[in-house]
């Protein structure tokens, strides 16, 4: 008997020291494509959830996709995110991405997956820097629309990021080939004085007087325009785009973490972030662009970029 009460004191003294001791602490992890962005949305998001420790990789794109597809027997990430619209959709159709709906998402539709897979939450858009200056000095008229930019008057007067080693140019250029075909983009080229390794090439050219018009992504334009270059921003009839976003990882190690931090991009607040960043958001009324104000180009065909540039290459540079 005295034993057995020794054992009931011991046991009750074991649970009192469980129930007293810390729960675990809890965690999500999150691959990104995007680190200057995700600093920004990782130092709101701990603000407003301080009891959730953040952890992340980052990378580019392709290698965040390549390494989340690659764990998916054993899943390593909560949230997948700040990857591109060909990105999320790959995620999607090879079983990485698990569906969910954030609570009370402030996301315009059009920016949501319809399967709910993954949401986007901003698009990168093209525009032209044109400089004022030169076109007075040249005696050229301001472009309006993309399909101004083939005119021989603007013989030598375009740079934009070669699309061999730019993002930027990738989507500006086939988005004309889808919206013009090839015979577009030849013609083009008869107007290029450079193309450009960055995506911001085009921009500095033009900024600095040493051509007409740079063709570049949003914030570049807005960042050329507010330093005091002698610039117009231009959007042609239709705006090539790039959209990012993210999902929740089937099997994550941290669901409900990773449903949290998926419903702090879906709101109001995230969107106060990225419109500081980015240049158009998927919440309306943030960013340097009004979506109301551009058409963003949808893709008619699927993008094979190793395709694409070397069809380029052939065409364009005669390699």
């Amino acid at each position: 008997m005295f034993f057995d009460t020794l054992k009931a004191l011991g046991l009750a003294a074991a649970l009192a020291t469980l129930g007293a001791a810390p729960s675990l602490a809890r965690e999500v992890v999150l691959y990104n494509a995007s680190d200057s962005v995700n600093t920004a949305l990782v130092a709101a998001f701990k603000k407003a959830h301080p009891e959730i420790e953040v952890k992340f990789v980052s990378g580019s794109t392709g290698p965040i996709t390549e390494r989340a597809i690659a764990e998916k027997g054993k899943p390593q990430a909560d949230v997948v995110y700040l990857v591109n619209n060909v990105a999320l959709e790959q995620l999607k159709q090879a079983g990485v991405f698990e569906p969910y709906a954030p609570k009370d998402s402030k996301i315009a539709p059009a920016f949501r997956d319809p399967d709910d897979f993954y949401s986007k939450y901003f698009a990168t858009t093209m525009c032209m820097v044109v400089n004022k200056d030169r076109l007075a000095q040249k005696k050229l008229p301001m472009p309006t629309t993309w399909e101004d930019l083939i005119k021989p008057v603007y013989a030598k007067e375009i740079a934009l990021p070669s699309p061999l080693k730019s993002g930027t140019g990738g989507a500006i250029l086939t988005t004309f080939v889808d919206a013009f075909g090839w015979p577009f983009v030849e013609n083009l080229n008869e107007n290029v004085y450079q193309y450009s390794d960055g995506g911001s090439g085009g921009a500095a050219l033009a900024g600095a007087g040493e051509v007409a018009i740079g063709l570049t992504f949003d914030t570049t334009c807005f960042e050329t325009k507010s330093s005091g270059k002698p610039v117009d921003i231009v959007y042609g009839r239709i705006t090539p785009n790039v959209s990012e976003g993210g999902g929740l990882v089937a099997g994550g190690p941290n669901p409900a973490e990773g449903k949290t931090f998926l419903d702090f991009m879906a709101s109001e607040e995230a969107a106060q972030v990225l419109g500081k960043v980015v240049g158009a958001t998927a919440v309306p009324g943030h960013g340097l662009v009004d979506l109301n104000e551009i058409t963003l180009w949808q893709m008619r065909r699927p993008v094979d970029i190793a395709a694409f540039r070397r069809e380029f290459a052939r065409r364009i540079l005669k390699q």
